[in-house]
């Protein structure tokens, strides 16, 4: 935790994350562009968010990509602050954003499609990092209950329900790629609108002693509201996975929208 609250320490690099949070998924150029700083500038404040994993990048072709990754502002979230504090602080979190002025929305930024990545590292092995996605006993521990049901075979289907003889589904879709134990992607069915349907990709990395896990949530329908519910449902899941694979104890109630 030392190197994010570094990283949050700096008001440049508060800054870039205030930009990515207001437009995600931008090139060191656009950002360049929004901020009074050099290049060079930017460059290095950008390195450190990275390691400091608050920015995760993904290339695109030649692009770069930058996103901001709040799973480590959530950990420190659940270090500090207790389930009763969290309501009142978000209700006034709430209080003030109703309170100050909204800044307009750049046309681009509006019909863009949002792409939404969360990176986590795990004192774990691919291996098991695969077993805690894939297998219920497993997921039912950091999912708030709910187990991700399929054989993970390419072409499958796959239903996140409840535990008990008459399972609920919550949610279902299908395997569209399955590499064990690195790469799992799934087509996303929105359960407030079935013909809403994204992707999920899951990519395990193996960084020095740890697992580098980033999970992509993107193909999104125009104007569907899942990413703004899933957006902070994401990081409490990956948390408690983190803290399920680590302590043998998930998060209570995590939960992705």
């Amino acid at each position: 935790m030392d190197a994010v609250f570094k990283a949050l320490a700096d008001e440049s690099r508060r800054a870039l994350l205030d930009q990515l949070h207001q437009n995600n998924g931008q090139t060191l150029g656009e950002l360049c562009a929004h901020l009074d700083m050099t290049r060079q500038a930017v460059t290095k404040h950008l390195l450190l968010l990275e390691a400091a994993n608050l920015v995760a990048v993904i290339w695109r072709g030649r692009e770069k990509l930058h996103y901001l990754n709040p799973v480590p502002i959530h950990e420190i979230s659940e270090r500090w602050i207790g389930k009763y504090e969290r309501h009142r602080l978000q209700a006034l979190g709430d209080l003030k954003k109703g309170l100050e002025q909204k800044q307009p929305k750049r046309k681009a930024d509006t019909m863009a499609k949002p792409t939404l990545v969360y990176t986590t590292y795990i004192r774990s092995t691919p291996k098991k990092v695969w077993a805690a996605i894939t297998e219920p006993k497993f997921t039912r521990q950091y999912w708030g209950g709910l187990a991700l049901v399929s054989d993970w075979k390419s072409g499958s289907t796959w239903d996140m329900a409840t535990a008990g003889e008459n399972p609920e589904i919550y949610t279902t879709g299908k395997v569209l790629e399955s590499t064990p134990p690195k790469r799992l992607v799934l087509s996303w069915v929105d359960p407030e609108n079935l013909k809403d349907v994204s992707r999920v990709t899951y990519e395990i990395e193996v960084v020095k002693d740890s697992v580098c896990l980033t999970v992509t949530h993107d193909q999104f329908k125009a104007g569907s509201t899942m990413p703004g519910r899933v957006n902070g449902g994401w990081p409490r899941v990956l948390s408690s996975l983190k803290s399920f694979l680590e302590t043998g104890k998930g998060l209570a109630a995590a939960n992705c929208g």
